[in-house]
């Protein structure tokens, strides 16, 4: 029972900050179970790759939500998505199978590195009103956006996200219109987040010391209890973030992916070159 209200505070923060930054909960949900289960004493084999299955296995409900709210007002672009969507299937598959491949301290390493980078880049977006790269590029041709979303599938099933962070960059760099990159990029989310999942499902299916009430990678007990609260409280994080400044918002969640990044590199960094 108590595990159980841990995983429902960890999907209302999760919701909450989602709301509150515009982001997918990957970024908050990964640390956040990283943590959890290791304080649960989940074997150290396994609980990384498990807070990342299961964050992914989440997403798939939370995407659903989103990619229909955009699409009824009319503004994912289907043609990127349907050019897009044979790549994300193989690379975020991929993704899982590399994930495998590494070990719990070096993946934690990485997602530790990947914060920093967000939270870097928010920050010089913030200082010098440029972004980092000239939006010179126009929209690659149908292979090219198939390679396109195989990268940033792979890339984000490592990481245990649905992609936003990585897309809507890509998109807008190529001259897509913010508006239609959020959207488009919230409906490239689902088939990243489902074919991640089951990546990471029968990826770990055969792993030792894997918890009661799992399948792979997935831990269905998380599941359930962050699924339960992270939309409700998702609305109520989008309701404050209209009663507060943009910027600031901006700067309390760079800050917050720094203190991800720092802790998860101090606490890893040794374990990985050793």
């Amino acid at each position: 029972m108590a595990n159980l209200l841990i995983y429902l505070l960890v999907g209302a923060c999760a919701g909450t900050m989602a709301g509150l930054f515009g982001v997918g909960g990957g970024l908050i949900i990964v640390p956040a179970l990283v943590l959890v289960f290791t304080v649960q004493g989940m074997s150290v084999d396994t609980l990384t790759h498990m807070a990342v299955g299961t964050s992914l296995a989440t997403i798939v409900i939370t995407s659903l939500s989103s990619m229909r709210t955009h699409h009824l007002k009319g503004a994912v672009d289907w043609r990127i998505f349907k050019y897009m969507l044979p790549g994300i299937l193989v690379g975020s598959w991929l993704g899982g199978i590399t994930a495998h491949w590494l070990t719990g301290a070096l993946l934690q390493l990485m997602i530790g590195v990947f914060a920093l980078a967000l939270a870097t880049k928010m920050w010089l977006d913030r200082l010098r009103r440029v972004q980092l790269f000239a939006d010179e590029s126009k929209l690659p041709g149908r292979m090219g956006l198939s390679l396109a979303g195989g990268f940033l599938g792979w890339l984000s099933v490592i990481f245990g996200i649905g992609g936003g962070s990585l897309t809507v960059p890509f998109l807008s760099r190529c001259r897509v219109k913010i508006q239609r990159a959020v959207a488009t990029s919230a409906a490239c989310g689902l088939p990243i987040a489902i074919a991640g999942a089951l990546s990471f499902a029968v990826q770990g299916w055969q792993s030792p010391r894997l918890p009661p009430w799992s399948s792979g990678f997935i831990y269905w007990p998380a599941f359930f209890g962050i699924i339960l609260t992270s939309a409700l409280f998702a609305r109520l994080g989008a309701n404050l973030a209209h009663r507060l400044s943009p910027q600031l918002l901006k700067n309390y969640f760079a800050g917050f992916l720094f203190l991800i990044g720092f802790r998860l590199i101090w606490e890893n960094y040794a374990r990985v070159i050793h």
